[in-house]
């Protein structure tokens, strides 16, 4: 029997060209496109791996040029995670035509859904922290 499952696809919570509607965020993207990929990534990654040595990575690809193709890989995941549209067209085009509005849509999207890039990962959003298993509740 063959079983196919569709993921419903959503929309993006911000326009690919609404940088503007989070001027902080635009700045940073603005003038150091690293620290917003790293923060963007350390949240896909789920703190396995740091805003500083991600935005280092993306740093070491940008003097050859090809940072966007590993910025493209993160919105693919943002996508997959999600189940976002291709919007306005597929990830690595978005990043390689206007890396800046796919970076600011990126951050917006995981605020949107309830992470805060700008703080760090702290865990998923809305779950209670879990206690060491030496501790008991009374």
């Amino acid at each position: 029997m063959n079983i196919s499952h569709h993921h419903s696809q959503s929309k993006w919570s911000t326009d690919f060209c609404d940088c503007a509607s989070n001027p902080a965020t635009c700045f940073i993207t603005c003038c150091l496109p690293c620290v917003t990929f790293g923060q963007i990534a350390e949240m896909l990654d789920e703190g396995q791996s740091s805003c500083a040595a991600q935005g280092c990575i993306y740093c070491a690809l940008w003097l050859v040029s090809c940072h966007w193709v590993y910025a493209c890989m993160f919105r693919e995941k943002l996508r997959a995670r999600y189940g976002l549209l291709p919007d306005p067209c597929n990830d690595c085009c978005v990043h390689c035509c206007c890396h800046g509005c796919a970076l600011c849509q990126e951050h917006a999207e995981l605020k949107h859904r309830g992470l805060d890039p700008t703080i760090g990962w702290i865990g998923p959003p809305n779950v209670p922290s879990r206690m060491p298993p030496s501790m008991h509740r009374v």
